[in-house]
């Protein structure tokens, strides 16, 4: 702790304005434009790093089904449920060959340009 000890902040300020008035005034210019652009780095990483997750409510409803029911109520239920499970999956796949297209052409113009 005795590092802390030595420390003043009048004597640091005095420290500071010294050198400070050292210093040339194309010297403020450039420390000035160095802070201003890691300023902007800095605060372009951390609006970039807050992305709003919309709340999106994801309820899955669950059928209760007897336990003695037939062999034919069973398969009457999945001649109905098939066409909605084979539409959701269609729907699905679709949507990632979309997305995987739109990778692919993203690749194709970084390879074009050379990346």
């Amino acid at each position: 702790m005795r590092f802390f000890s030595r420390m003043s902040p009048v004597r640091a300020y005095k420290d500071l304005r010294l050198f400070l008035a050292t210093r040339e005034k194309y010297e403020f210019g450039f420390l000035t434009a160095a802070m201003a652009i890691t300023g902007f780095v800095i605060y372009a990483f951390y609006k970039d790093s807050t992305v709003a997750v919309p709340y999106k409510r994801d309820i899955i409803y669950v059928e209760q089904w007897t336990a003695d029911r037939t062999d034919a109520q069973i398969r009457a239920q999945q001649a109905i449920d098939g066409p909605i499970k084979a539409k959701a999956l269609a729907e699905q796949k679709a949507k990632q060959e979309r997305r995987q297209a739109e990778f692919k052409q993203l690749d194709d113009q970084l390879t074009k340009w050379g990346f």
